[in-house]
């Protein structure tokens, strides 16, 4: 009895070992575990981002091709009313389901910077819709279109912790018409 009692503090060494040693990888794979995880939602955030992004650009471009056909805007493909409408129409039914989206996965100040640059392109469809021709009102809306395509950019790299992006104002040149 007494070789077992003078290997007793090493039997328990060992076996404190094998518990800390169980508890540190239990530790690391839970840690691990929820970077993994947070990374999943942090790519799921941005898919739902840039997916809402591009359906309001492919609106704020029907508008701006419409608007040209008024010529109140500068693109270079104008759309008459007739060939904008169905195209609109398609546009807006995709800007739900992309909403939903952001709704459900978005940060508060996101969604709300969304609601803005959203609120802004319905109000330049309405305009288009309507039998103004104004092109300092159509400029209006599309500086404030702009303002809110770059605050909710801006939400986004805050809520996803990215660097300051590109303001995306290029001069462009555009012939007189």
């Amino acid at each position: 009895m007494s070789a077992f009692i003078q290997q007793l503090p090493a039997l328990i060494g060992v076996v404190i070992g094998a518990l800390g040693s169980y508890l540190a990888v239990v530790r690391g794979d839970r840690v691990r575990f929820g970077r993994e995880q947070a990374a999943r939602w942090e790519e799921r955030k941005l898919a739902v981002y840039a997916d809402y992004a591009r359906v309001l650009k492919r609106s704020v471009t029907l508008a701006y091709r419409a608007a040209a056909h008024f010529g109140i805007d500068r693109h270079p493909d104008p759309l008459t009313p007739e060939e904008a409408r169905p195209l609109l129409t398609e546009a807006t039914s995709e800007r739900d389901p992309a909403g939903e989206a952001l709704i459900l996965l978005g940060s508060p100040e996101v969604v709300e910077r969304a609601r803005e640059w959203v609120v802004t392109l319905m109000e330049m469809e309405a305009f288009l819709r309507s039998d103004s021709r104004d092109r300092a009102a159509w400029q209006a809306l599309v500086d404030r279109h702009r303002a809110g395509r770059a605050g909710y950019y801006a939400a986004v790299r805050d809520d996803l912790a990215l660097p300051p992006g590109h303001s995306a104002r290029w001069p462009l040149q555009f012939p007189q018409r």
